[in-house]
């Protein structure tokens, strides 16, 4: 049984391994097409945002810090594996406030499903087209669910990485919520 612990050790200890790496590759992997993508989408929609740039981070304190922002107001996304049975996987973005961690039993709960865990860094990369820590709280890939937790919900602006460790958007909640229509789940465990 894994236990909130381990996953905070888990967390860390897949971000101490990836960013290194991946602030390498921020030009590689077609990161910087989702920037676009999502720019293109917030200003179809006419919500009102602003991109931040600074410097190339994914770990949601550091880029607090950096950004000046609330660390609540940041909005970590997960991308998850849930086992619905021992034959149907599904795929989730679980989005939660930064001072908050993944419960994976909310998330079970909410599919009714066997199991959730994190998916593999390729399965991400692959879902969401950007490295680990950059995953913007959208979803441009169909077999991608998005999940928000209430507390989200608790602030009139929300800021995020942008697709890109090294570009953040920060926006209204009533814009987000209206055009990413997540589902509202519990699925969080403040800290």
């Amino acid at each position: 049984m894994v236990t909130p612990d381990d996953v905070r050790c888990s967390e860390q200890s897949i971000f101490n391994d990836i960013i290194g790496r991946d602030k390498l590759m921020v030009s590689l992997l077609p990161e910087g097409d989702i920037h676009e993508q999502l720019r293109a989408l917030l200003d179809k929609e006419g919500a009102v945002y602003r991109v931040i740039e600074h410097e190339p981070e994914g770990r949601t304190e550091v880029i607090a810090k950096i950004r000046g922002n609330r660390i609540e107001q940041s909005v970590k996304s997960m991308t998850l594996q849930v086992r619905l049975t021992r034959r149907e996987n599904i795929y989730c973005l679980a989005n939660v406030p930064g001072d908050c961690r993944v419960d994976f039993d909310g998330v079970k709960n909410h599919f009714h499903a066997d199991s959730a865990a994190f998916a593999s860094r390729e399965k991400a990369q692959a879902l969401t087209g950007c490295v680990i820590g950059a995953i913007p709280p959208f979803s441009f890939h169909d077999r991608l669910q998005v999940l928000v937790d209430p507390l989200v919900l608790e602030n009139e602006e929300i800021v995020f990485n942008a697709g890109r460790l090294d570009r953040s958007i920060m926006m209204r909640l009533e814009d987000y919520i209206r055009i990413a229509t997540p589902q509202i789940a519990k699925i969080a465990l403040r800290s």
